[in-house]
């Protein structure tokens, strides 16, 4: 019974932190054209560090020694993963970005695993992304560097989660998220104010700006830290691959994006993917309960 809480715990964290980083991320596109993407990047980590400082008060509990290692990969990861997807977002479509970008977590989850019935689910949520990405042969066309710094983003993602994971396992959840946004923001916040200046400080964006930090990092950032505490690397990264079947989802419900067959099929395939990878025996004996 524990270990079903625990598992239980561990997926609605996973869930529920999409849900919200996808509400951010609807806000955040409203100010690309305000401040840019390095604004609002600068935006949603100065906001974000400076809200889990508050409700988590990190200073209690300062990382010791080589600590402070996996503390700053672990955010210039979390900065770069933030900084690279809002720049590639301004180039190419929402879908091949999000789908560019999980070649990252799929990684991980590929080359971690231990067991024939994994890369099954791993293949089914590949084939579920791949069904996602509209066509490159179309007339819009597909911005090579805006792919690349979606590839980019992934690569950083790969990184957020196996240090992620190790930073997780020494301190609390919320205060390890504290510090390695503490570190995105040191370095991000001085580009967006170099390149937007003083229209990030307007009443105008201020309010839009704290709403999307808090959606789209201080919260759905705190909720996968518990995740990544009490579930496998594997089964996290596979999991969060439900991330373009939740934004297909939040297209069609707010901006009433018709969805043909074979995405629905795709959708269905990431599913399948993300519950089989989640509900496996291993658990157990991989969370130490």
């Amino acid at each position: 019974m524990k270990i079903n809480r625990v598992l239980l715990t561990a997926v609605g964290s996973v869930l529920l932190a999409m849900v919200t980083i996808q509400s951010g991320a609807s806000l955040a596109k409203q100010l690309f054209p305000i401040i840019g993407p390095e604004g609002t990047t600068a935006l949603r980590l100065g906001f974000a560090a400076a809200v889990l400082w508050l409700v988590f008060r990190p200073w209690r509990a300062l990382p010791q020694g080589r600590e402070w290692q996996s503390i700053i990969i672990y955010g210039l990861c979390l900065g770069g993963m933030n900084i690279l997807f809002y720049l590639s977002i301004e180039r190419i479509p929402l879908g091949i970005a999000v789908a560019l970008e999980f070649t990252g977590p799929l990684a991980v989850a590929l080359f971690s695993s231990k067991r024939k019935s994994d890369l099954f689910w791993v293949a089914c949520a590949i084939a579920g992304i791949l069904l996602l990405m509209p066509s490159l042969s179309s007339a819009q066309g597909l911005d090579i560097a805006g792919a690349l710094m979606a590839l980019g983003a992934g690569a950083c993602w790969a990184g957020y989660i196996l240090f992620g994971t190790r930073t997780g396992k020494q301190a609390s959840g919320g205060i390890t998220v504290a510090f390695g946004m503490t570190v995105a923001a040191i370095v991000l916040v001085p580009v967006g104010v170099v390149t937007q200046g003083v229209a990030l400080i307007s009443w105008e964006v201020l309010p839009l700006g704290l709403l999307v930090a808090v959606l789209s990092s201080a919260l759905p950032y705190s909720l996968e830290m518990v995740a990544l505490r009490n579930m496998p690397t594997q089964a996290f990264s596979v999991l969060m691959s439900l991330e373009p079947a939740i934004a297909a989802l939040a297209g069609f419900v707010i901006l009433s994006e018709q969805l043909s067959l074979l995405q629905w099929l795709a959708i269905g395939l990431v599913i399948i993917a993300s519950i089989g990878s989640s509900f496996t025996p291993k658990k157990a004996v991989e969370m130490g309960v």
